[in-house]
């Protein structure tokens, strides 16, 4: 047995089609079979059931394929933890970042990042928050950079900055001509918020509920792409993350982004990691380039 079957085993899992993880794994379809045979043969225990093209995997299956995701991390741990030793800030480094962040921070500080710590390879996930707190459960990931608070105290939270709200409606809808917009304006009006899942979606509904504002009952958004096309073509009003409006060209002359009186509401953006981790002289140098990135952007 070796840590290459393992990364079989578990991509066979995770895919469920011996030929997209072949494809994964980077190894023709015989190639990855073959090894898993060899492995049943080794561990004398059927790990997957054939019939055709479908394929199941058996409970042994299943559970070994669970530890195997262990010994994996694990593996990754040990080579990331001497690479650490060797210098903090280079080697790799898989970071989780949430969908309404991904698009428009990772693009302000990652050119910053490589040029300041070119031995440093950042792997990059997005994900929603709640698969991203698991994979950094189970090791598959060593940094998030997402909306704070999380509800769990069992993560080190570091806070980098707050993005203010910004009400977004079309050019030609009645409050378009404010330069500054009160909550009290949201009062018993409808806002589009994204579907659930989204740490957003939370973050707006409570701004809503503040302003005496209601959910848009019509319309869920998957995406803060769907919520600005939304409001551009006048479905509705919307609140939109600062940074999500900086580069913003498509719309423009059809859109307006009205920024809020004080106390303007925002959302606290962050790092989280494991307690304990022996990154954290990593994360605490990732996290003052962003925060300098931001600074100017803001």
């Amino acid at each position: 047995m070796n840590l290459r079957d393992l990364e079989y085993l578990v991509a066979l899992d995770e895919e469920r089609h011996f030929q997209r993880a072949a494809d994964r794994c980077y190894v023709s379809q015989p190639t990855l079979s073959g090894q898993i045979k060899k492995l049943e043969g080794e561990l004398n225990v059927s790990l997957v059931e054939r019939s055709g093209r479908k394929i199941a995997m058996t409970e042994a299956g299943l559970a070994i394929a669970g530890q195997a995701r262990r010994v994996l991390a694990d593996t990754r741990t040990i080579r990331e933890l001497a690479a650490s030793f060797r210098n903090p800030m280079e080697g790799d480094l898989h970071m989780g970042v949430i969908p309404t962040v991904a698009p428009y921070l990772l693009p302000l500080f990652i050119p910053h990042l490589r040029r300041r710590f070119p031995g440093l390879k950042l792997f990059l996930h997005e994900h929603q928050t709640a698969v991203l707190l698991r994979k950094l459960r189970d090791a598959e990931l060593e940094v998030l950079l997402l909306a704070l608070p999380v509800e769990t105290d069992e993560f080190v939270e570091n806070d980098l900055f707050r993005e203010p709200f910004l009400l977004t409606v079309a050019d030609d809808h009645p409050l378009a001509e404010r330069d500054r917009a009160s909550l009290d304006l949201l009062k018993d009006l409808e806002v589009m918020l994204l579907e659930e899942g989204h740490c957003m979606r939370g973050q707006a509904l409570d701004v809503c509920l503040t302003a005496g504002a209601r959910e848009h009952r019509g319309f869920r958004g998957t995406s803060l792409e769907t919520l600005r096309q939304m409001a551009a073509e006048g479905i509705g009003i919307t609140l939109m993350p600062k940074l999500a409006t900086l580069r913003e060209r498509n719309h423009e002359g059809s859109i307006r982004y009205i920024p809020f009186e004080e106390p303007e509401p925002t959302r606290r953006i962050g790092l989280l990691y494991r307690k304990g981790s022996y990154r954290e002289e990593s994360f605490a140098a990732i996290g003052e380039v962003i925060r300098e990135a931001v600074t100017t952007s803001l």
